[in-house]
């Protein structure tokens, strides 16, 4: 889909309505949609207070709805509606011609998918032009990353990510580097390779860095370290077999620290960004690491293997160890779809978050209500890393209780940033795979990308 400067032959109107427009007051409720008669167009009324959010929810909606009656072109008139919200009615229906099914044999796609469509908005000034690119750019973004979330296991192995992430880097101008199984090797990578024993497919270290307009690195970055598990049966201490086939979503944190250098670059926005996925499948052989295991990670530390299905927490100490070493980022960030804890603490609707920084954590805070993308805080007290303390090694990867899952993970991830002042820790269990009006199983939401550009934005 593209913003077209002039009118367009064959072109649907749509026309959207403020919540308290009287035009059809009567048969058109806010948050709602309806087609005229005679198919002359449809009418759209924006939610209650609607914020960017809402608005690109409704314009998913309906795209996703309404596909059969939408044309490839749209006219789209929206008097006296400020231009973020039409903006993000325009990226909501480019987010609704998603369709997770590019593997069924009878596919079809949205008559406004695969860049057919084009809307035309009729007395627009560059405010409004600029605004509805950004968001058809981050809808793009939020597309692909969801398709990488959605993608089965098979398919989706490590080589395949650092694959996505070479090609992205090289379609939009920011550097990638990846280390194979040997460098990981010869880097002392032993708490990513452990997990990846039990592993038919060698592991892979992704490597991003986008330098900002005029590829300028002088600042020191922000990093991001994304969780890149593509899938999870647990290893030894295996999952249940009930809702195993969602473990292909666990490198959602993968998928979010893609997003935000590809979006970075695609926007062209002022920020230095690292991003680092540690990747691996984690998966049960003869080889696969046991519980008892004393391992030894990039940073030097011992751990103790507890539970082989805390294996994001192993590899993300690796990256974290690596970006802090490399970089010395001035803030300090992971995500990762990490603890059935923050999923049955806050369910579906935002991620659980932790950090000693109060200024950072306030900033995510905001950055959430702005991008739709909520965050909310949970306790970092040092009170609760005396749990994962080890008689044999420096540090044990799970404390073998079942209460406070999500903040124990944050602490042994803490335990590898060596205290660095601007750290902020990201649960997006909850919130990476939801069941939805999209699809008939849980599908991925692309959550985490908009919540960093957000963010960087206001604050990289």
């Amino acid at each position: 889909m593209r913003i077209s400067p002039t009118a367009l032959p064959k072109a649907l109107s749509l026309t959207l309505l403020a919540a308290d427009d009287p035009a059809h007051q009567e048969d058109l409720k806010p948050g709602s949609f309806l087609r005229q008669l005679g198919g002359a167009g449809i009418m759209v009324r924006l939610p209650d207070d609607a914020t960017p959010a809402k608005a690109r929810n409704l314009g998913h909606s309906l795209s996703h709805q309404e596909a059969e009656f939408l044309a490839a072109n749209l006219q789209l008139t929206a008097q006296g509606i400020a231009p973020e919200l039409v903006a993000d009615f325009i990226g909501g229906l480019w987010l609704g011609t998603y369709r997770p099914g590019k593997w069924k044999s009878d596919k079809k796609s949205h008559v406004l998918g695969e860049d057919a469509g084009a809307v035309y908005l009729p007395d627009a000034n560059d405010e409004l032009i600029a605004a509805a690119e950004r968001a058809l750019v981050l809808a793009d973004v939020q597309q692909r990353i969801m398709a990488l979330v959605d993608a089965p296991a098979n398919i989706k192995r490590p080589q395949f990510l650092a694959q996505w992430a070479l090609d992205s880097g090289q379609r939009y101008g920011y550097h990638v580097r990846v280390l194979d199984k040997e460098a990981c090797e010869a880097e002392g990578m032993g708490a990513l390779l452990a997990v990846n024993r039990g592993s038919e497919d060698p592991a892979r270290f992704i490597i991003m860095e986008y330098c900002g307009v005029g590829g300028g690195c002088e600042d020191g970055p922000t990093a991001i370290i994304g969780k890149g598990i593509t899938f999870d049966t647990g290893g030894l201490s295996i999952k249940p077999s009930q809702n195993l086939h969602l473990m292909k979503s666990d490198m959602g944190g993968a998928a979010a620290t893609f997003g935000a250098l590809e979006a970075c670059a695609r926007l062209g926005l002022p920020v230095h960004l690292i991003g680092i996925v540690p990747s691996t499948d984690n998966s049960v052989d003869a080889l696969s690491i046991k519980p008892s295991d004393v391992i030894t990670g990039y940073s030097g530390k011992t751990i103790e293997i507890i539970d082989t299905d805390a294996e994001g927490r192993l590899v993300m100490s690796d990256g974290l160890s690596y970006a802090n070493r490399h970089y010395s980022p001035k803030t300090l960030i992971d995500v990762a779809t990490l603890t059935g804890s923050a999923v049955r603490t806050f369910g579906y609707e935002c991620a659980a978050t932790l950090s000693k920084n109060e200024e950072l954590m306030q900033e995510f805070r905001e950055a959430g209500t702005d991008s739709g993308e909520l965050v909310w805080p949970l306790p970092p007290w040092d009170s609760y890393r005396s749990s994962l303390d080890s008689d044999v090694a420096d540090i044990k990867n799970y404390s073998g209780r079942p209460i406070a899952g999500a903040i124990d993970a944050f602490k042994f991830l803490e335990f590898f940033t060596d205290e660095h002042p601007r750290y902020i820790h990201f649960d997006i269990a909850g919130v990476a795979l939801k069941q939805g009006p999209f699809a008939k199983d849980r599908q991925a939401t692309g959550y985490g990308m908009r919540l960093f550009v957000s963010w960087l934005e206001k604050n990289g």
